[in-house]
């Protein structure tokens, strides 16, 4: 292995071949939730048999979430999401209602 020259004007004392010494501060990718939103038309059974549908969640969690919809205005679905998957099941959530006729609304959210 040869050593490069370096011109005599340069007082660096930076070690540019040994770049290990630095290490990437790399942070974790987002999560994202899915939440619904309540409406005055969409039957409540209907919000439960999609949430046991699209999030395998099962029929208690299910009820509980579309009670806590029907009484705050809204509630989580599902949390610990991929932004794509969030994205993804909203879509679908949303397809959903609207073949069946109803306005529910499911967004995605940056978790807190």
């Amino acid at each position: 292995m040869t050593k490069k020259k370096t011109s005599d004007n340069c007082s660096s004392d930076i070690d540019l071949l040994n770049k290990e010494k630095t290490k990437d501060n790399v942070q974790p990718p987002s999560k994202y939730k899915v939440v619904y939103h309540n409406d005055d038309f969409t039957p409540m059974n209907l919000v439960t048999v999609s949430l046991v549908h699209f999030f395998r969640l099962d029929t208690v969690s299910a009820q509980q979430i579309t009670v806590a919809v029907h009484e705050k205005g809204k509630g989580v679905a599902q949390g610990e999401l991929s932004k794509e998957i969030a994205e993804t099941k909203c879509m679908r959530v949303v397809q959903f209602f609207r073949e069946q006729g109803y306005p529910l609304l499911a967004t995605f959210e940056p978790e807190e």
